[in-house]
């Protein structure tokens, strides 16, 4: 049996056990001396003898339950489980036949090493163990007794039953408990790191959301003035007195729309701050796990810088659509596919999965917290893109967002 940690409950249960044995044999010897019983010496010599010997090995850290009482504070020679446990049992069990060979009071103490036995032996070799020892007190009380009487039978075999279903029952109970606690720890462990995603995705939807309101207000402004006053002062003679007016201030509009793109670029997520969109892809196939899922990715085309309001919707999208892979298609392989064409970009995301009906599902369905298939089609429309979806049950999903691709402004200035 496996040992268990020391508690007052049980430390109360070991030492009743103490007594109980120690009663018994005391029973014995004085029985045997007050009834006049053959062999008296031996067998007060006994009982004392097998006292000693369990309280040598109580000392030593054999606990015994009842009906689990759980090992304290042991010694490393004997504990539940070891050859020193095992060979302090056999010894103890040897001095209890010699002493039931001449005492058929000894038989009562076959009930305390029930437990014992149950203890300190695994469950394969204590079972049987508990019913030799049953046998051995209703060999001695027909022997000693020499009637056949079935409170001989009943007594010990009952004994036996009720020590094993107790001991056996607390294990069962002991393991759920434990269960229990484990998964209390884990859930309080949950929650946290919840609770530390929750904080984390807030950050991060707010941070694209200032992204995205810059690059559409401050940035495309200040782009559009300074696409304005180019043009302006191309119309104007050289020697103008305005020409260098609007020269400053196209320059202005150009270094505020340079500070504004370094906002944005400061705001984008962590993982398009340090490398390309297809970088943070790859990266994104390698950290995305399931049990029997491989997920890989390609690049077509020529990459191109992209703006990062594209990078940072087709990154959300590659996620969400690898979230709903691993958690609903249980899919066997996925593969992502970065195109760059002439005037557009696309991001293919193909599973094998179980696949859905896309004109069926509801509003969340497939949805990793609220970014699903609504969202997506949101997002790619706001930067003038699209999102389709083939999807059928049993035959896989693949969804592919389209973004166009801005045309280089005259003169090598492009919209932000």
């Amino acid at each position: 049996m496996d040992s268990r940690s020391h508690t007052h409950v049980t430390a109360a249960l070991r030492l009743c056990l103490h007594a109980l044995l120690t009663g018994l044999l005391a029973l014995a010897a004085v029985r045997a001396v007050g009834g006049d019983t053959p062999h008296a010496g031996a067998v007060v010599a006994l009982t004392l003898v097998t006292a000693g010997v369990y309280g040598a090995g109580a000392l030593a850290g054999a606990g015994a339950r009842a009906p689990s009482v759980q090992q304290g504070a042991l010694t490393p020679s004997v504990r539940p489980g070891t050859r020193a446990a095992a060979l302090w049992l056999a010894g103890l069990c040897a001095l209890w036949l010699a002493l039931l060979v001449l005492s058929a009071d000894a038989l009562w103490v076959a009930f305390p090493l029930y437990f014992l036995q149950l203890h300190l032996l695994p469950t394969r070799w204590a079972v049987p163990a508990v019913v030799v020892t049953a046998a051995a007190a209703i060999t001695s009380f027909v022997v000693h007794r020499q009637e056949i009487a079935p409170g001989a039978f009943i007594g010990p075999l009952l004994g036996a039953a009720v020590a094993v279903a107790t001991v056996l029952g607390y294990d069962a109970l002991f393991r759920e408990s434990e269960r229990r606690r484990e998964l209390i720890v884990e859930l309080v462990a949950t929650r946290a790191e919840l609770a530390e995603a929750e904080r984390t995705a807030g950050t991060l939807a707010e941070r694209e959301r200032l992204a995205r309101e810059i690059h559409d207000t401050l940035a495309q402004g200040l782009s559009s003035i300074q696409l304005l006053l180019r043009a302006a002062e191309r119309t104007l003679p050289d020697q103008a007195p305005a020409t260098a007016h609007v020269r400053a201030a196209r320059e202005a509009a150009q270094a505020n729309l340079a500070e504004a793109r370094s906002f944005v670029r400061a705001l984008t997520p962590p993982d398009l701050e340090h490398g390309s969109l297809a970088a943070a892809l790859e990266r994104l196939c390698a950290r995305t796990t399931a049990p029997g899922l491989t997920v890989r990715f390609a690049v077509s085309g020529t990459p191109v810088e992209l703006p990062t309001p594209y990078e940072v919707a087709l990154l959300r999208t590659a996620q969400s659509a690898l979230a709903n892979t691993v958690r609903h298609a249980g899919a066997g392989r996925a593969e992502i596919t970065l195109s760059f064409m002439d005037t557009s970009v696309a991001l293919d995301v193909v599973d094998d999965g179980r696949g859905f009906d896309p004109s069926g599902a509801p509003v969340d369905e497939r949805g990793d917290g609220g970014f699903g298939l609504p969202a997506m089609r949101s997002r790619a429309a706001t930067l003038g893109g699209t999102l389709s979806v083939e999807s059928a049950p049993g035959q896989g999903t693949a969804l592919a967002v389209t973004l166009p691709v801005a045309v280089p402004a005259q003169g090598g200035e492009r919209a932000a």
